[in-house]
């Protein structure tokens, strides 16, 4: 199978390393395409976004663009290696730009909608994501009264609306919500729940979004399994909804993390291609 990671984090945003580092691990792999996907800027503090929607934004789509060319299939470089300019758009109505601001100014080849924040009544916003359980129990405690059903529910609200309106090529880790729940406060099995989900693949049918199988999770322990997990993807295999695999690498040696577990989960499902970027369009690799 075709080898490629479309959802990778450079010292841009959060990840831990130059562009130029993903791109030896990549090559050293046998890649054949490699994405970059650096965290949006958000206006207000944060440690894990491109700074601003300025100069460091500009910086970071120069850098990728100029590797780009560097290591093209028609250029002279010792290694050959499709690459890619995307973005993780972090979708919070009413606080961040709208994704046509990106695609209108700045030339990307691809946007993962992804929702890490999630806003509640009074505009203040629940952290779901990152290491540390105790913020997301926190913030569903201060945020949203303890009341889960309410919260989670505020959370696909959002990602639905972020897939109609926004319409993100890429459906970044669809059922992150999870991730620190582990089984505590909701299960996956409750039909509000499941609700929730199904309302959710049947928008992204709709609009024709690809699904992410984001396997970063896994790798970190932080979930059992992949984002969405396997009685999601067994609706989406279902409803033919197209896939691509990706590990949110934060690491150049995280770009290709649990890709062989996650490959044999996705054939036992029935799935038989992935979708990539190549050229100026999408195309099905099969397994």
């Amino acid at each position: 199978m075709k080898t490629f990671n479309l959802h990778t984090h450079t010292c841009h945003s959060d990840g831990s390393q130059e562009p130029r580092k993903y791109i030896e691990e990549a090559l050293r792999q046998d890649f054949e395409v490699l994405g970059f996907s650096d965290h949006s800027p958000l206006p207000f503090q944060n440690t894990f976004a491109i700074k601003d929607d300025g100069p460091a934004l500009q910086e970071y789509c120069h850098s990728i663009l100029s590797l780009k060319k560097e290591f093209a299939p028609e250029s002279n470089a010792p290694g050959k290696l499709g690459i890619f300019l995307g973005l993780e758009l972090e979708y919070v109505p009413g606080i961040t730009h709208p994704i046509s601001f990106y695609r209108d100014k700045f030339p990307f080849d691809y946007i993962i909608g992804s929702v890490h924040l999630v806003k509640n009544e009074w505009n203040e916003l629940w952290f779901i994501d990152g290491p540390k359980k105790e913020i997301y129990d926190e913030g569903l405690k201060t945020l949203f009264g303890n009341d889960i059903r309410k919260a989670v529910t505020a959370y696909y609200r959002q990602f639905q609306e972020m897939v109609t309106t926004a319409r993100p090529e890429i459906i970044g880790h669809m059922d992150k919500i999870k991730m620190h729940n582990r089984g505590r406060f909701f299960s996956e099995d409750e039909p509000w729940y499941i609700s929730l989900t199904n309302e959710t693949l049947d928008l992204i049918k709709q609009t024709g979004g690809i699904v992410e199988v984001n396997t970063r999770g896994i790798y970190k322990k932080r979930s059992d399994t992949q984002f969405p997990g396997p009685e999601i993807l067994k609706k989406i295999f279902r409803m033919n909804i197209p896939i691509t695999l990706s590990s949110d690498a934060h690491k150049p040696e995280e770009l290709s993390l649990c890709f062989k577990e996650s490959g044999e989960l996705l054939k036992s499902i029935g799935f038989r291609s992935l979708v990539a970027r190549k050229g100026n369009g999408w195309e099905e690799y099969p397994f």
